[in-house]
């Protein structure tokens, strides 16, 4: 057995170095892939023909080898072939060493000489397959007999990618140090060395993790120079111990204005679908993405009307995200000041959601089993079962809301009852949101929105409220579930790639779900079709030319500070939020802002945004309610019912009996005839009869359904009247509010200041009083302690959003 086991082995080794010798006969060297250095990545609009930019243009600067320092060609081969001087373009004992590493799970490595990358970059493709690597493994060889180490390393060094579109040591010394490849250090070199591994992952400007990475790696060739006899044991310590210095470098004009915003989300996105950083840059794809000239131009053309004037771009920050219900195509962002002065995009970063949160709060209580009709607390404030105080904005008493008041007027005491009334509610509205398409606190396996997580977005009684962060991209696409009927689709910004073959590496196909049903969903927009109608945002969607719905939104920080202030909508064709925040994010807008709250500049640029993007559009009119009515979790939240009219009384026309005896009952309904208004009809008293004439009436008609009878309610068709404000009778919910602090003109005692409520004013003359005491404060001992009590009480309460 031993002996003929040694043949079979023996005519297998001669038939695989016949075939290899018959492959290395016939595979030529060809020629360098020609357009490899002109190889650009062209991004383009949804139409696939309109250039949105591009990556990374190939310019190369070749320089020879002798220009190119010692320190650097030692660290390069130390880092990526350390028998490259003496093997013969492959190396198998690397080749078995990386197997065997790979296979029993120890630190994933590589096989691939400095050669054998040479030849993949400069004449192969990036495809993985056995074929692939037997070509390059031959041409490895082939290079090697007819090129010396020397030229095979000069080509390599200035062909392969560094990082930061550099392609070359020339290149890509600029781009990360900006000086000459023949001026760069040890240190500086060992950097661009480490780099190779990973250009992406292993850049210093990518944070914090690549640079700590990036550090690990640098110290990896450091060590091994030193073991190859490079540089001594001194140079070694010395470099080990820190990375060199990187100066700023300036980005290229072609990033300038929002360019630059929408290819990094198309960048990042292109890594995350499984495009490595060589590809994107200097591939040769072709990437049509969801994004259109349109609306891009109206998400900017509607920041630049509706902002503010004299506030600077590097302390005001407005994001716009619009999004198309039914796909999760994003259309259009603006996502801050230009990408040259700031690499933020606040349309992905975000800032806290403020009431903008509470429509999924809506859902998940109707979900539940409440109905719009359903009456919760909208006093302020409101002290929740477990002792903590919510307040509404000024502090106003509400009364009994239904929940179409508590979203319209956007009652905070209102919806903190309606999460306190459901069995585990806090939880029940994240898990809601999540499904309407707001990512969760933390990255779930299969990450979906932009950013994939919304820090903060935990299961507490103050949810509703909006204290989590939440980008517009998300809150538009969470909005857009509304408008397509309870239908969740992810959001996405790549339609399409193809490569620089024409083949289709990537086409996107829509990801969606049913989150809520589409009775829900309806009567969540028409909760918010009331914002736009009466509530909040009425004043800046007056004469909108398009059926919307939306809502306002402010948010405030433990401290009382107003962080951000938003205006969420949608039409039928498009969902766009806005938001405002300042400085890092967190900074006040009271104060600061002519006005902070989401109904003036967010519901200002919301509108400007949508009247561009919307032109041409028809108007589609959105869901009419349903008035789900489910089985309540919890009584005494039914809808507000008035009590009925007194009975009509009569006047008696005998003397009342003084008979002991009991009174007859002639029609045998248990009143005696002497208190009986009719005693000859059983049915009466127990039956209307309003006019009467002892003949049972029908039943009182109720045609709005707020449970007054026609024949008692002043507003026969207005299911809102009696419940809301009519001060002028003219059947309308009144909600105009003339100086814009948020609360009506019927309940504001001084309409014409914003400032009051919200600063004192003792004596009522509707001017802001001082706030100090002593003499000519304009307060008393009594008054300033009352107050200095309050203004703890408020700091102590844990409210978030108002409007």
């Amino acid at each position: 057995m031993t002996k003929w086991g040694s043949i079979g082995f023996l005519v297998m080794v001669l038939i695989a170095a016949g075939l290899f010798f018959i492959a290395y006969r016939s595979i030529d060297i060809p020629s360098a892939n020609s357009d490899f250095t002109t190889q650009t990545t062209h991004v383009y609009y949804s139409d696939g023909e309109t250039d949105l930019g591009r990556f990374a243009i190939q310019e190369r600067d070749p320089i020879p080898l002798d220009e190119m320092p010692e320190t650097l060609k030692g660290a390069v081969v130390a880092a990526e072939d350390q028998s490259f001087w003496t093997n013969e373009g492959i190396d198998p004992k690397g080749i078995l060493r990386a197997a065997f590493s790979n296979a029993s799970g120890g630190v994933t490595q590589g096989a691939s000489t400095i050669t054998q990358q040479y030849v993949k970059v400069l004449y192969l493709t990036q495809e993985r397959s056995w074929k692939r690597k037997v070509k390059e493994a031959i041409l490895s060889l082939k290079i090697e007999n007819q090129y010396s180490k020397d030229e095979v390393l000069e080509g390599y060094l200035n062909t392969i990618y560094f990082g930061r579109g550099a392609y070359g040591v020339q290149a890509a010394a600029q781009a990360y140090f900006e000086v000459d490849a023949k001026d760069l250090n040890l240190r500086q070199s060992a950097v661009l060395a480490a780099v190779l591994n990973d250009p992406n992952d292993l850049d210093p400007a990518n944070g914090k993790a690549a640079r700590q990475a990036l550090k690990g790696r640098y110290q990896y060739v450091v060590g091994e120079m030193e073991e190859m006899g490079e540089i001594d044991a001194d140079e070694r310590d010395r470099a080990y111990r820190r990375l060199p210095d990187f100066p700023e470098v300036e980005e290229e004009d072609a990033y300038g204005g929002q360019t630059g915003h929408v290819l990094q989300m198309v960048k990042q996105e292109l890594l995350r679908l499984g495009f490595s950083e060589q590809e994107i840059n200097g591939g040769g794809l072709e990437v049509t993405t969801t994004f259109t000239k349109k609306a891009m131009e109206a998400a900017e053309d509607g920041m630049k009307a509706a902002r503010p004037e004299g506030y600077g771009y590097k302390n005001l920050h407005v994001a716009v995200a619009t999004v198309e219900p039914g796909t999760g195509a994003v259309r259009g962002i603006y996502a801050g000041q230009d990408y040259l002065e700031s690499q933020i995009n606040w349309a992905v970063a975000g800032g806290q959601a403020g009431s903008t949160f509470k429509p999924f709060a809506l859902a998940a209580g109707i979900k539940d089993g409440f109905s719009l009709k359903d009456t919760f607390d909208g006093n302020s404030p409101y002290i929740a079962d477990d002792g903590t105080p919510f307040e509404n904005q000024g502090d106003v008493p509400y009364g009994p809301v239904n929940l179409i008041r508590a979203t319209e007027d956007s009652i905070n005491t209102a919806y903190i009852d309606l999460t306190d009334s459901m069995e585990d509610g806090p939880q029940r509205i994240v898990d809601t949101a999540v499904d309407m398409g707001i990512p969760p606190a933390e990255t779930p396996r299969n990450p979906w929105g932009f950013p994939t997580r919304s820090p903060a977005l935990d299961p507490n009684l103050g949810v509703a409220l909006g204290s989590q962060t939440v980008s517009p991209v998300n809150m538009a696409n969470g909005y857009a579930t509304i408008a397509n009927g309870g239908v969740a689709a992810e959001p996405f910004i790549i339609e399409k790639v193809v490569d620089q073959n024409g083949d289709k590496r990537y086409d996107h196909k829509v990801q969606d779900h049913t989150a809520i049903s589409e009775d829900i969903a309806a009567d969540v927009s028409y909760a918010m079709q009331q914002v736009v109608e009466a509530g909040s945002g009425a004043e800046a969607l007056s004469g909108f030319a398009w059926p919307a719905a939306g809502k306002t939104g402010t948010a405030t920080n433990d401290d009382g500070d107003v962080t951000s202030a938003w205006f969420g909508g949608f039409t039928a064709q498009y969902s766009t939020a806005v938001m405002y925040v300042r400085g890092d994010g967190t900074e006040q807008l009271k104060d600061w802002l002519p006005y902070y709250f989401g109904g003036k500049h967010p519901a200002q640029t919301w509108r400007a945004v949508m009247d561009q993007v919307m032109e041409g559009e028809e108007p589609i009119p959105l869901a009419e309610p349903v008035y789900v009515d489910g089985e309540a979790p919890e009584e005494g939240h039914e809808p507000y019912t008035p009590p009925p009219p007194p009975p009509t009384k009569t006047k008696q026309t005998e003397e009342p009996s003084t008979d002991e005896t009991e009174s007859a009952d002639s029609d045998g309904d248990g009143t005696p005839d002497d208190q009986d208004a009719c005693p000859d009809n059983p049915e009466i008293p127990g039956s209307p009869d309003s006019d009467g004439d002892c003949v049972v009436d029908e039943a009182p008609v109720d045609s709005d359904g707020d449970g007054v009878p026609d024949d008692s309610d002043p507003c026969p068709d207005n299911g809102d009247i009696p419940g809301s404000p009519d001060t002028d009778g003219d059947c309308q919910v009144d909600t105009a509010d003339s100086d814009g602090d948020g609360v009506p003109d019927d309940r504001d005692r001084c309409p014409d200041n914003p400032e009051i409520p919200g600063s004192p004013d003792l004596d009522g003359d509707c001017v802001v009083d001082s706030d100090q005491g002593g003499p000519g404060g304009g307060r008393d001992e009594a008054t300033n302690r009352s107050t200095a009590v309050s203004d703890r009480r408020r700091r102590l309460v844990g409210r978030r959003a108002v409007r």
